[in-house]
């Protein structure tokens, strides 16, 4: 069961980071108390927030895009993660994460800062 869930998980956690955002107003509805957000991304239909426990990324659905799912992965749960900045060929950066729901893939878009991301990880999971 674990090997099918982690297999679902990577099939859809494979995100693009399009560019920073400010972070959503409604996303305080869903934080728990001595949670704070700290930056935001725009993906391709939504966006992506990481907080100090955690990166929840909304992927909005559908054709009017009511219908709206949260993934949220906690800090916690990262084993080891890597980093690799675009090349000369390569138009976006990418984020690894392993954790322990499976592998997860962020490509980060042209004109991120795909360091300052890295450690952004770094400070909390290593917190």
């Amino acid at each position: 069961m674990l090997s099918s869930m982690t297999s679902e998980l990577s099939a859809l956690a494979a995100w693009t980071f399009t560019g920073e955002c400010p972070i959503p107003s409604d996303i305080n509805s869903i934080l728990v108390p001595g949670e704070t957000p700290i930056t935001a991304f725009k993906t391709i239909r939504d966006a992506a927030i990481f907080t100090n426990k955690r990166m929840i990324v909304r992927d909005s659905q559908g054709i009017t895009g009511k219908k709206v799912e949260m993934y949220s992965v906690p800090y916690s749960s990262i084993h080891m993660w890597s980093s690799e900045n675009s090349g000369t060929f390569d138009l976006n950066a990418e984020l690894e994460l392993w954790t322990k729901a499976g592998h997860l893939k962020i490509k980060i878009g042209k004109g991120l800062d795909i360091r300052k991301l890295d450690n952004l990880i770094a400070q909390i999971v290593l917190s």
